[in-house]
């Protein structure tokens, strides 16, 4: 299922010209150092009519850009981050390359660019979460006006129960949830966000004196660490945390990514049907919970429902 958009006819770029038009909005120049960002399929000079944004180049997403007449599909994730030796078709990323290919669909990554760029997957996050002026967590050596993660303040206080709520509203529902660490009736005011794994960046959510941190994919130690150390001697108990699904967080920049590119191509006097894939690529199913030890909380979150529609549809 995908959310479509359509313009007034109009000659189709080139990929090529796409390419230029998605260097202007997240160049490649901000990726980190060890990612693999850019174009892994395609034509330069075959034309590009119809777009697909989604997270993850995985099978279903392919299938549904083949079967779509995609000509180009955009995902946040790399699909050869790391080096391969084949992309053999008896493989499961091998099998990718070869769909694409055989049915005349680029593919493009646009991953830690997307995240430093302005109005980028943070930004994204920043903005369920509530906030409207925001600094880079982390700054970019080459331009410390973006970066890596964001932190800023909310127009009023929320108590972090409230701010987990506003979140696990805006993201897609996931197996995973929405799971938060700090007492749920502090008030927060100073939210640092890292959409995606951000758990190497504690050392600068403290330093920008955040009381929650909000991000994914959040292991054990380090979490657990961070806990200690929010509540060890001298300690104020923040940053609180709270933790969404990696594919959830990230899900929420492919809207604002397709309407900046629809923007920048129309611009330019081309016409490109952008739509934004609804599958839910999260790896997770279903989460059993268990069972109350007694008398329910009146206050306490509902479990969510492992069986319920994900924001972007059926998996």
């Amino acid at each position: 299922m995908s959310a479509q958009s359509t313009s007034p006819p109009g000659p189709a770029p080139s990929l090529s010209e796409v390419l230029e038009t998605v260097e202007q909005l997240w160049p490649l120049h901000l990726q980190e150092p060890w990612d693999a960002s850019g174009l892994v399929t395609g034509r330069p000079d075959r034309p590009v009519r119809r777009i697909l944004f989604a997270v993850d180049p995985v099978a279903d997403v392919v299938a549904e850009a083949v079967s779509t007449g995609a000509d180009l599909l955009v995902t946040h994730h790399p699909l050869l981050l790391r080096g391969v030796t084949s992309v053999a078709a008896d493989g499961f990323k091998g099998a990718v390359v070869h769909e694409l290919i055989e049915h005349g669909c680029a593919l493009l990554a646009c991953h830690t660019n997307a995240d430093s760029a302005p109005d980028g997957v943070s930004d994204a996050v920043a903005r369920a979460a509530g906030l409207t002026t925001t600094t880079p967590l982390a700054p970019h050596p080459a331009d410390p006006a973006v970066g890596i993660g964001r932190v800023g303040d909310l127009a009023q206080p929320l108590r972090l129960r409230e701010l987990a709520r506003r979140l696990a509203d805006a993201v897609p529902p996931t197996a995973h949830g929405v799971r938060v660490a700090g007492d749920p009736d502090a008030l927060v005011r100073r939210v640092a966000v890292c959409g995606g794994a951000g758990d190497s960046l504690f050392d600068a959510v403290r330093a920008s004196g955040a009381d929650v941190y909000v991000t994914a994919d959040l292991r054990h130690h380090p979490a657990s660490e961070a806990r200690e150390a929010a509540v060890g001697p001298g300690a104020d108990g923040t940053p609180y945390l709270v933790d969404l699904s990696h594919f959830a967080s990230e899900w929420l920049w492919l809207p604002v990514g397709a309407a900046a590119l629809r923007a920048a191509l129309a611009a330019r006097g081309h016409d490109v049907q952008i739509e934004v894939s609804e599958r839910r690529t999260d790896p997770w199913d279903f989460r059993i919970d268990h069972p109350a030890p007694g008398p329910a909380d009146p206050d306490s979150e509902p479990a969510a429902d492992p069986a319920a529609p994900t924001a972007g549809g059926p998996a």
